[in-house]
């Protein structure tokens, strides 16, 4: 019971450093608030609603138990005792604000999300290629990997982009979504609050091998990263030229891929 108050107070800002109603966070925390928040909502709504249809039926009910029989409402009559609409208007009124809050205060929130990079933040910075069927990360210095390793509790920011045709970047449980579009870069970013590995993976029908189309994320630990970091060059590295298309799907590998990577030892 404390557990779910305690993530409601969250949802609307309570618990945050700075108090804001706007949640900041990591991305993780940020959704994670926003989904709480509609089901505190739609759990109050729905719990007035069906309360107060239960005391209707049960106000109105048939039987010897209604005051006056006689003056149940006729086929033409306009019913009495509506306080002039005021009941009507309150409801309405009422709904229209929380509607407007909720509106404002997700805009809000997800101006936050989908922003570049968080102003207060500094982190790494990784460019993402994708091509049919895989994932290529650029770092700063030139190092090529077909996995993503970053830095635990440091801001990461994506700059994506597609070698050959639309694909979508996503990391579900980080809450990343970005499209790669050809020609062009979109930008997101995240923060892994603990060491473990998630799986990258394309959300846009690429090709025949597109559910093949994956990508090992590692947190780990900043100075065990700093460590992996300094060893790496600005040439692809193991990681860049272990997976090959015909391994995946059996077919022969895609120009510009894996293989053409390793060769140049930079992304086109």
């Amino acid at each position: 019971m404390n557990w779910g108050v305690e993530q409601f107070a969250r949802a609307v800002g309570l618990a945050q450093s700075g108090g804001g109603l706007v949640p900041r966070g990591t991305r993780v925390d940020v959704f994670e608030q926003i989904f709480w928040l509609f089901l505190a909502l739609g759990t109050l709504v729905g719990a007035v609603v069906i309360g107060y249809m239960l005391y209707n039926a049960y106000k109105y009910r048939d039987g010897d138990a209604r005051a006056d029989p006689d003056r149940s409402t006729r086929v033409g009559e306009l019913p009495g005792g509506g306080d002039g609409g005021r009941k009507l208007f309150y409801s309405f009124g009422a709904s229209t604000l929380i509607v407007i809050s909720l509106v404002a205060w997700s805009y809000g929130t997800l101006l936050y999300v989908e922003q570049d990079v968080p102003s207060e933040a500094e982190g790494i910075e990784v460019e993402v290629v994708g091509y049919r069927f895989g994932w290529d990360f650029v770092y700063p210095n030139g190092h090529t990997a077909n996995a993503l390793r970053v830095p635990r509790n440091e801001t990461v920011q994506l700059s994506v982009t597609s070698r050959d045709v639309f694909h979508t970047f996503g990391i579900p449980e980080l809450r990343v979504k970005t499209d790669s579009i050809p020609g062009q870069y979109t930008s997101s970013w995240f923060r892994a609050e603990e060491t473990a590995t998630y799986r990258a993976r394309c959300f846009e029908l690429c090709g025949a091998g597109h559910s093949y189309m994956t990508a090992e994320v590692i947190v780990m630990e900043p100075a065990e990263y700093e460590a992996w970091y300094a060893n790496t060059t600005g040439e692809a590295g193991s990681e860049a030229i272990g997976a090959r298309d015909e391994d995946r799907i059996g077919a022969p590998a895609t120009p510009g891929g894996p293989a053409t990577v390793a060769a140049r030892g930079v992304v086109g």
